[in-house]
């Protein structure tokens, strides 16, 4: 069974059409165990009832930005070790050191091409 069957998905963001997009390429990648929420702690909370092996998080939502997101699954026992994608349109330097000290595995920045999201994927959880 190839990976792409096998892997569970946890798409956060609060844009529709953001959210519609990054669904749109996993569907098109084959990847169907897909969920997704609008922000970061109905994922939080989605996640601690059922892990997935990647979240796909936007950096920029109200409430809880991706990186507090991040924060709050490192600091959970079972949720440590999911694999995390940040996608942001705000990928300064800054941003993207912060996002490696509390453990994100890969970053994307907006715009960006279906391509891109799976060169992304691919390097966190292996070949789709």
């Amino acid at each position: 069974m190839a990976l792409r069957e096998l892997l569970h998905v946890m798409v956060v963001d609060d844009m529709s059409t953001s959210r519609g997009l990054i669904l749109q390429a996993l569907d098109g990648f084959g990847v169907r165990n897909v969920r997704y929420t609008s922000d970061g702690p109905s994922a939080l909370s989605a996640l601690v009832e059922r892990p997935a092996h990647l979240v796909i998080s936007d950096y920029n939502m109200p409430g809880m930005d991706g990186l507090q997101l991040l924060q709050s699954l490192r600091s959970e026992p079972n949720l440590g070790n999911i694999g995390f994608i940040l996608i942001t349109g705000k990928a300064n330097k800054e941003t993207i050191e912060r996002g490696q000290r509390l453990g994100m595995n890969n970053f994307l920045r907006k715009p960006f091409e279906t391509v891109d999201l799976l060169n992304c994927m691919e390097s966190v959880v292996g070949r789709l």
